[in-house]
């Protein structure tokens, strides 16, 4: 069973140390299924966490060649101690590093050097349609390192999972109790999303609706825990704008702003509804995700630059960033 709640009490190993996640904006060429199973799997492990009376079993992706492994906080919920087992069936003690259970992220350490560690890829690359695979421990230990595939259904899919919204990759991979941590791959055979939750219903199981933590934001998250052992708080811009951009002139694009929401960062610098978006941050935007993009690499208390078209006209504006307002 992986729904425990609970605070983590398994040995700890230190943040601060050093250590990232890297994200790789290139990809190579398209693999066949079996040679992502290949790749993929030996970076893939079975996270087993003793809980009170029970045990709770999931998936974990090995990250960094010096033991990082990433994993769902809801499968260490709870636990007091971890043991994950390698593709070869060998079995470690694991210790836990940080973990955030509103984005259910957590890093786990084993003291060992040399791992397959696995590639991650740009999720911001991916679009509906796209192949991709997942690799998992699907009802528990006796299934582990199954392989299953589907396409992306949809992706920025705001889904709300315990009271809280999270910005999710939808898939039809099948994914059972147990795929929980374990990776969504793409048709290169980077991890593009950690597979997080299948949606259920009170009356059945439904089939095809698997949800990823995209990698995009996945870096930023893993990183702060790495670094600081928390999440730093995200920041946000407060607008709603139209995912693609409009021509406003020949060679002039922007991003139509639909909503301000009052007291952001937006309102109070200036922006209102109906003006166009054209850069960020010195960067040009013509979607949506171009935006999102630069926002995550932002914190509270930044500062950034927009222009801004508005009745014909360009504008600078800067934006002080502030927590999300509700």
């Amino acid at each position: 069973e992986e729904d425990a709640s609970g605070a983590v009490t398994i040995p700890t190993y230190p943040f601060g140390e050093g250590a990232v996640l890297e994200v790789e904006t290139d990809h190579g060429r398209e693999l066949t299924a079996q040679e992502i199973y290949q790749r993929v799997n030996p970076s893939v492990v079975t996270v087993m966490v003793q809980l009170d009376d029970s045990v709770s079993v999931g998936t974990g992706v090995i990250f960094r060649a010096d033991g990082y492994i990433l994993t769902n906080y809801h499968v260490l919920a709870g636990g007091r101690d971890c043991t994950v087992a390698m593709d070869t069936g060998r079995t470690y003690e694991a210790r836990y590093v940080a973990g955030d259970e509103r984005n259910d992220l957590a890093v786990l350490k084993v003291e060992l050097t040399g791992l397959p560690a696995a590639t991650f890829g740009d999720s911001d690359q991916l679009v509906v349609g796209d192949k991709v695979y997942a690799i998992g421990n699907p009802l528990g230990v006796e299934l582990r390192g199954t392989l299953t595939d589907g396409i992306v259904s949809a992706i920025n899919r705001d889904v709300q999972v315990d009271g809280r919204t999270m910005t999710l990759v939808q898939t039809n991979a099948a994914l059972n109790s147990g795929n929980s941590g374990g990776p969504l791959i793409n048709a290169c055979g980077q991890v593009v999303g950690i597979n997080t939750i299948k949606m259920s219903s009170d009356y059945s199981n439904v089939e095809g609706l698997g949800f990823a933590i995209p990698s995009a934001s996945i870096r930023r998250l893993v990183n702060d825990l790495l670094t600081y052992g928390e999440v730093r708080p995200e920041s946000s811009f407060g607008v709603t704008v139209l995912q693609t951009g409009t021509r406003l002139e020949d060679d002039i694009w922007g991003l139509q702003v639909l909503e301000v929401t009052p007291g952001s960062a937006a309102d109070l610098a200036g922006i209102r509804e109906g003006d166009f978006v054209l850069a960020a941050g010195g960067r040009p935007v013509e979607t949506s995700q171009e935006l999102l993009r630069i926002r995550r690499q932002l914190y509270v208390g930044d500062q950034v630059t927009m222009e801004i078209w508005r009745d014909g006209e360009r504008m600078e504006v800067t934006l002080t960033l502030n927590d999300p307002v509700e």
